[in-house]
């Protein structure tokens, strides 16, 4: 397939040096040259800090091959390809039987078997009881998306379903064998004679959305664990898996099942595609709309935990919207330096204008905060709860996990927007142009902030797991509590929010109270791991200023050189 690319894209190593810049009107001259880093994990200095500071060369070596697959031309224009190109559906075929079929460009299943080969499916899985576990799969997933984010929708729902295929008992053993340890296999087969498995995701309804309670799916008993659906489906992403788990009411109340696309008899299950949603972005990713009539369908859990059971998947899904966010601020950060850096206003390079270094270096910052806040949020999944003696009592790793990836969620993808935008500011009417990323990655900033709970859904959630999570508060506190000492500035506004969070939250202030708390948690982690230069700039304009400000706002004094030579040119 012939490599398609664009000036603000990687080229290949051997592009021809013969680019016609002496045209017939004008010399293309203080225009960028094609960007080319070698390796997209090796060059971002805060993430592989983070990543061998939590899990050490286990991962750093993993992520080493990866990062410099996807720094390629090849891969890179697969994912060019696969958003020029969405996929389509089929509902009939030539004879009018209905088939229901999506069918992606071939670019799309390569990169879904890239994505299995690097197991950023199944990685975290089979490297329990190694430090950052699920690490392994929010780092992974940060670098892929760098290159393509959309596909990173059916691994992260892939990997997030062990969770609720383990809680649903026997019923999810015959899928956890295809899951873990398999490999993309594109093919409409029965589960168990596929080389892997993939799953998707099909909970919210029309006159529900995030209520799912308001459900009106029907699931009818058929015994041996069977059941037969009846309902629609407003959202069901990735419908050209495997099997998806869904929620329904049984006689025993809103449960938990798995439907595969084929039914027990090896025919095709009555899972009816009514359409594909035509989205914003996440274009080379299929969402649809389906109904279920008369599906057969396979009980997780007991009846009437069926949001118990679920939940488990929505946790670890929330983890890959978090990585998916800091790939799609990674790949915006690059570009933008790399434009800056390479074109010249008024005698200078425009990095070096006073106000765009103020800009690139507040996004530099933005990021470190999003680095350090997106590890540590991993590295607390599948963490033993511990005793640390400095912390004068327990530290519940559980509850802080779920604690903080609501937290990471609601800040981070809320401010991907915002931070695309100054991104595609930097370049100029170039960044505005579509043969350039900035476009698609604007379109890609704001699906992480919707999916799995948009940002009410979660304020709440932060609430409810103050109110409801043992240990949840005190863990948050600890982990302050581990930067005291280091700016007085910090340690007093820990005081006022932790004597703020003794006391009932109305569901009114949830918003402020989940951005003070995410934006003090960046601190503490910063103050203890980040530079010292990012984590001071950190403090004066995150936290002494108030609410962050515009990207650039930045006082006087602060060592910008420093903070962007994290970020070193290709």
């Amino acid at each position: 397939m012939p490599w398609q690319g664009d000036a603000a894209t990687i080229m290949p190593a051997n592009f021809p040096a013969e680019l016609r810049v002496r045209l017939g009107t004008h010399e293309v001259t203080n225009q960028p040259p094609p960007l080319n880093p070698r390796n997209l994990y090796t060059s971002d200095l805060p993430l592989r800090d983070a990543v061998r500071r939590e899990a050490g060369d286990w991962l750093d070596q993993h992520l080493v091959a990866l990062g410099e697959q996807m720094a390629t031309a090849e891969v890179l224009a697969l994912g060019e390809q696969a958003n020029r190109f969405p996929p389509e559906l089929v509902r009939y075929d030539h004879y009018g039987r209905q088939i229901d079929e999506v069918r992606f460009h071939p670019a799309y299943h390569q990169l879904m078997a890239l994505a299995t080969r690097h197991r950023i499916h199944d990685l975290a899985w089979v490297s329990e009881g190694r430090p950052g576990q699920h690490l392994a799969h929010l780092a992974p997933l940060a670098v892929f998306t760098q290159a393509e984010a959309g596909v990173m929708c059916p691994i992260d729902m892939t990997y997030a379903s062990v969770a609720a295929l383990r809680a649903g008992g026997e019923a999810g053993a015959p899928w956890l064998k295809g899951v873990i340890g398999g490999q993309y296999d594109k093919r409409l087969l029965p589960p168990a004679a596929k080389t892997g498995l993939t799953m998707g995701m099909a909970m919210t309804e029309k006159q529900g959305g995030s209520d799912v309670r308001a459900n009106t799916t029907r699931a009818e008993p058929l015994g041996d664990g069977l059941y037969r659906l009846q309902g629609h489906k407003w959202f069901c992403s990735a419908p050209m898996s495997d099997g998806f788990l869904t929620l329904a009411y049984a006689p025993g109340g809103l449960s938990c099942f798995v439907v595969a696309r084929l039914a027990p008899d090896g025919s095709r299950n009555t899972i009816n595609i009514m359409r594909l949603k035509d989205k914003l972005g996440n274009r080379s990713n299929a969402s649809a709309e389906i109904e279920y009539d008369g599906a057969i369908a396979t009980r997780l859990g007991d009846e009437g935990r069926g949001i118990n059971t679920i939940i488990e998947m929505v946790h670890h899904t929330r983890l890959g919207t978090v990585a998916g966010t800091l790939g799609i601020m990674r790949r915006a950060l690059i570009a933008a330096l790399h434009h800056c850096r390479n074109r010249r206003v008024f005698q200078k390079r425009l990095a070096d204008q006073p106000l765009m270094t103020a800009v690139l270096a507040d996004l530099a910052i933005e990021y470190e905060a999003a680095v350090v806040l997106a590890v540590r949020t991993a590295s607390a999944f599948g963490a033993p709860d511990q005793t640390p003696s400095a912390f004068g009592g327990p530290e519940h790793n559980s509850a802080f996990a779920r604690l903080a990836v609501a937290l990471a969620k609601f800040w981070l993808t809320k401010r991907c927007p915002a931070y695309v935008f100054e991104c595609m500011e930097s370049l100029g009417g170039g960044g505005y142009i579509e043969d350039g990323p900035m476009p698609r990655l604007f379109r890609e900033s704001p699906v992480n902030a919707i999916w799995e709970g948009s940002g009410n859904v979660i304020a709440l959630d932060v609430l409810r797991t103050l109110q409801r999570e043992p240990g949840a508060l005190a863990a948050y506190g600890a982990e302050l509590a581990l930067a005291s000492g280091f700016s007085l500035l910090l340690d007093q506004a820990a005081d006022r929010l932790m004597a703020r969070l003794a006391h009932p939250v109305a569901e009114a202030e949830g918003r402020i109270i989940a951005q003070q708390m995410a934006l003090l948690l960046q601190a503490a982690l910063l103050v203890r791991h980040g530079p010292p230069a990012v984590a001071e700039a950190f403090l004066a304009t995150r936290l002494a200023s108030g609410a962050p400000a515009l990207f650039g706002a930045l006082p006087t004094g602060l060592d910008l050189d420093t903070i962007l030579n994290r970020h070193p040119p290709p």
